[in-house]
């Protein structure tokens, strides 16, 4: 009995003396080290200019319901953009054009724009970080991704066509 009395002493005393853990003790790249703080960013305020003359406001972006068709071809063809050059296909820039062409059709300026180029180049840099050479499973990716994107063309413009 008192041997037992002693070891629940002897942890209650090692739970309540023990310090707190530091948290970000074991966060990588740290180890030991704390973070610097991030630095405080003020708001900026922008004079308001005095209205002399009516300005025109710039037209809201028009959202379409093949919005996201048209995102996933952008993405489609920076992968293919990536992956074609990869593989020796010696087409230099033509999905690049494509893209570009598809994106000023579309969206010349605004959100959807910077959201479809955004898209393209989301498409072209996750496949350049899985691919450093040209593999079969790349020639697979190709293959897959020239069907998915004539199918969207097909079906964008099977239904929303004039």
């Amino acid at each position: 009995m008192p041997m037992r009395r002693i070891l629940i002493l002897v942890a209650l005393a090692l739970f309540l003396g023990a310090a707190p853990a530091h948290a970000q003790f074991f966060q990588f790249p740290f180890f030991g080290r704390r973070p610097e703080p991030a630095p405080r960013h003020r708001h900026q305020v922008v004079p308001k200019t005095p209205k002399t003359e009516p300005q025109a406001e710039a037209p809201p972006d028009i959202t379409t319901p093949y919005d996201p068709d048209l995102d996933r071809l952008a993405q489609i063809l920076g992968t293919l953009h990536f992956l074609r050059n990869l593989c020796g296909a010696n087409e230099g820039p033509k999905w690049r054009d494509e893209a570009q062409a598809l994106i000023e059709a579309e969206a010349p300026t605004g959100t959807r724009h910077d959201k479809m180029v955004d898209s393209f180049n989301r498409g072209y840099l996750d496949y350049k970080q899985v691919y450093r050479t040209c593999t079969p499973a790349a020639h697979v990716v190709i293959r897959r991704f020239l069907e998915e994107g004539a199918r969207i063309s097909r079906d964008v413009t099977a239904r929303y066509a004039n």
